[in-house]
């Protein structure tokens, strides 16, 4: 199982969420919990799901 380090919160994860926060801005992974705080954010956008489980 891979991890990746979430970009706001800094701990390690199996699963992250490919997000923008800020227009125009590169793309960062975070973490369920910080995505979800990102949310509200006016440039916030969505880009998919990272996840360390490979078949």
């Amino acid at each position: 199982m891979k991890t990746k380090i979430c970009s706001i919160c800094e701990e390690e994860f199996e699963v992250l969420y490919r997000i923008q926060i800020e227009k125009g801005k590169t793309w960062i992974f975070a973490c369920k919990t910080s995505s979800e705080k990102q949310q509200g954010l006016p440039h916030y956008k969505y880009g998919g799901t990272w996840k360390g489980k490979r078949h």
